[in-house]
């Protein structure tokens, strides 16, 4: 993108910057907590591009301006100096504009949720279950790096202590943003620990994250509800096992059907259901907007579908894949130790490049 196609679509973005700026001073828009927060999220991203569409200007500027003093000089101590910072700009000015353009890509509504992930053991059996307990230990470690909280609504445990299915919430800065490319299929091909001939097994897990929804983004009707009670199965305290607190609720218009009993009372249960449920019909109603717009969805590249098989775990090469974006990373024990960060940053950047050509918004 040339400098003078950044300089005209910046430009444009003014009118709706100031259009912004007068439904914030209207005292109203804040007895809408959603709306105004979307208004200021909106607000705040075209502010941080607008400084640092300065600061890319204002160096053009030095660089024009360094170049014909360059010219000029005849001291040779100042030629150096000049010399110098014309090099450091000749660096700066690019990765500035690179920037920039990443900026003009349209913002995942979604990516400042707090977001609600479910692990499943799929096909492998007990193996798959303890890989499910890997990925939910590898999450909650990484979590743990980026000052994230994390709390389990529900777990499931298998009979060798591995993970047949574990629900969890994660909140904190941005955190669907990164989370939101580990929606699909995970396989892993080890030697299980079950396994005396010391033959490689293939095994599935699934994930699904989905943003977290807002009490008052869902209108769900009391009437479309029903709630059920029961006895919670599985390892419990003196309780759990003993009342009835476990609870499920049924969303009857949508079939959609969430069982907590996580805890030991059932109201507490039935919040963690009415949690997950909204989270749910959000992804819901979500992916039906998306599939208004077939055309758009048929360019992108790993859709985060919870069909969609997405990465291997390659034990015997200490390798990972991931499919959709042609990432390996030689270090499974550090990576299953949380250390998530360095993959999805490569991953995080092809997806933005590919974003930027799909839109013919990239540098040249």
């Amino acid at each position: 993108m040339s400098p003078e196609d950044i300089s005209s679509y910046i430009d444009s973005l003014r009118s709706r910057f100031t259009e912004l700026e007068a439904r914030l001073s209207d005292p109203s828009i804040y007895s809408h907590p959603l709306e105004s927060k979307k208004v200021s999220r909106e607000h705040q991203q075209l502010s941080s591009l607008f400084s640092l569409f300065e600061n890319w200007k204002n160096a053009i500027n030095e660089l024009a301006s360094n170049t014909a003093m360059l010219n000029d000089e005849s001291d040779p101590d100042m030629r150096e100096l000049i010399a110098s910072d014309i090099q450091e700009l000749e660096k700066r000015i690019p990765a500035l504009e690179k920037e920039i353009s990443l900026r003009l890509i349209p913002p995942d509504p979604n990516d400042a949720r707090n977001i609600i992930v479910e692990i499943r053991a799929a096909a492998g059996g007990e193996e798959s279950s303890l890989f499910a307990g890997d990925l939910y230990r590898m999450y909650t470690r990484y979590a743990d790096q980026c000052g994230w909280k994390h709390e389990t609504l529900d777990s499931a445990e298998s009979d060798l202590g591995g993970i047949r299915e574990v629900i969890f919430s994660l909140a904190g800065d941005n955190v669907y943003s990164k989370m939101k490319y580990e929606s699909g299929v995970h396989r892993v091909q080890r030697v299980p620990s079950t396994e005396s001939g010391g033959r490689i097994h293939t095994s599935t897990i699934t994930v699904a994250v989905m943003a977290e929804a807002e009490d008052v983004e869902i209108d769900i009707r009391t009437e479309d509800l029903r709630f059920d009670v029961f006895r919670s199965s599985g390892p419990g305290g003196q309780c759990v096992n003993t009342t009835d607190s476990a609870v499920r609720v049924t969303h009857i218009p949508s079939g959609l059907s969430v069982a907590s009993q996580q805890e030991k009372s059932q109201h507490r249960n039935r919040e963690i259901a009415m949690r997950i449920l909204r989270a749910r019909l959000l992804e819901l109603k979500q992916k039906e907007e998306d599939d208004k717009q077939a055309a758009s969805r048929k360019a992108q590249v790993g859709t985060g579908e919870r069909s969609e098989r997405i990465r291997t775990y390659n034990f015997p090469q200490n390798r990972v894949t991931d499919h959709r974006f042609g990432v390996n990373f030689y270090d499974l024990p550090k990576l299953l130790d949380g250390y998530l960060g360095p993959l999805l940053d490569q991953i995080i950047q092809i997806d933005c490049e590919r974003k930027l050509e799909s839109l013919s918004i990239g540098t040249k």
